[in-house]
């Protein structure tokens, strides 16, 4: 077996890689059939409704990431996902339930946001860090390249499906698929065998364990700028359903169908940014920062594209920065980080890049509506320039590195160490180098 997908040797990966694979495609559909029913039915074409939802679905991550945390390091993984997904499917199949029978209302798709959003915001701690009980710890970087392939290749199909979905039966039935999806991750823990599992160790019931992993990132630089260039980048650059429904819907006056292809398009990109993170053995805080500058680069261009078909081959090159950015930051983390301490550091990056989302959705929305959808993404454009450039003018002088832009065929940034690092600063170097 190739490199890229070594990680599908081990059976237990290979069970969540493919329950995780149905669930994505099932939440890819659901994520566009919403914004639709909201932006469609619920409101006059309003950005800023679609905003509110996005960010009422990640606001919990603001005020539970860290109890999540302590949860993700304190009990049995396995467990804990098997009811987080289970609750994600009950909750889709309400929302399901509702749109057909033909009750649905703005605040009822609110409701049912921000109660997703509270269970994502436990789950997401748990699945990130349970990935490294599937796998050696030589192979944790392929496995979480490969767990965004996976996520990636469910947005490839979900988007378009849910646009066929949307157009040939309604949103209802879209979440109610969504439902069903989850028993395929439901289905794949219960299948693992527990005796092949990594089983990383549990914190013990203690107090000030919060403060802990605050202060383990707090002592960390090189994670600290991670989460600084994630969090502005998430927070106005990643709104990817929100920016497309609008360009869709107000530039291109297209319908459901375009809208959901525009989704499958940008995840060709993304899928091959995927498969290229599950090649590389130990990815680098210099990568986050190079990716964060390219990214930049190509929605600029998103931004400018002057008709559908342009705009949809422009959306290619952001969906490789964008999850190459992602990629990079999460595996960088997860390997350098302490496992005693690891679903704690997780969970508050998960938490500026996450919960970046509730903050900057409405923004960009309120940009779309007031100044035209071009500019809901130029704004992504203009700060992932300015933080990528800030970390890398920060990192050379901290970590004494050489940063320099190279603008013959693909822009990107080339960082060089120029010297020994002192004994403090040792592993930040050794991370970020």
């Amino acid at each position: 077996m190739s490199a890229t997908f070594s990680s599908l040797r081990f059976r237990n990966y290979r069970l969540w890689f493919g329950g995780a694979l149905v669930a994505n495609i099932g939440t890819w559909m659901q994520r566009v059939a919403q914004d639709w029913l909201v932006l469609t039915q619920l409101s006059h074409d309003s950005g800023v409704a679609v905003g509110v939802v996005t960010a009422l679905q990640f606001a919990p991550i603001l005020a539970l990431s860290a109890w999540a945390g302590v949860l993700a390091d304190r009990v049995d993984r396995r467990k804990l996902l098997m009811l987080t997904q289970g609750l994600m499917g009950v909750l889709a199949a309400g929302l399901g339930a509702l749109v057909l029978s033909g009750h649905a209302q703005l605040w009822h798709v609110y409701l049912f946001a921000l109660a997703l959003g509270a269970v994502s915001a436990v789950d997401a701690p748990v699945r990130q860090t349970f990935v490294a009980e599937l796998v050696p710890p030589d192979k944790l970087s392929n496995a979480v390249g490969l767990n965004s392939a996976s996520f990636n290749a469910a947005r490839l199909i979900g988007p378009g499906l849910a646009g066929l979905l949307i157009a040939a039966v309604g949103t209802g039935w879209v979440f109610l698929i969504n439902a069903i999806s989850f028993a395929g991750t439901i289905l794949a823990l219960v299948w693992m065998h527990s005796g092949e599992l990594h089983r990383m160790p549990l914190a013990p019931r203690a107090k000030g364990q919060i403060r802990e992993g605050l202060a383990y990132v707090r002592h960390r630089t090189d994670i600290m700028l991670i989460m600084v260039v994630m969090s502005v980048v998430s927070t106005f650059g990643l709104n990817f359903q929100l920016t497309s429904a609008m360009m869709a819907r107000t530039v291109f006056h297209k319908g459901a169908g375009q809208y959901g292809i525009l989704g499958s398009i940008l995840a060709i990109g993304s899928l091959a940014g995927a498969l290229l993170a599950a090649r590389r053995e130990r990815p680098r805080v210099r990568l986050v920062i190079g990716a964060a500058f390219g990214f930049g680069v190509a929605a600029g261009v998103l931004a400018l594209m002057p008709t559908y078909p342009s705009f949809a081959i422009a959306c290619i090159p952001v969906g490789l920065a964008s999850l190459t950015m992602m990629t990079a930051a999460n595996a960088t983390i997860q390997m350098s980080t302490d496992p005693a301490v690891r679903g704690r550091v997780m969970s508050l990056y998960m938490m500026v890049f996450m919960g970046a989302t509730p903050i900057g959705s409405p923004v960009v929305g309120w940009i779309g509506q007031q100044f035209g959808a071009r500019w809901s993404i130029g704004i992504g454009s203009i700060t992932a320039l300015l933080v990528s450039t800030g970390a890398a003018i920060w990192a050379a002088r901290a970590w004494r590195v050489q940063v320099r832009l190279r603008t013959r065929g693909r822009p990107h940034l080339v960082v060089r160490h120029l010297e020994a690092p002192t004994d403090a600063a040792t592993e930040v170097v050794r991370t970020a180098a």
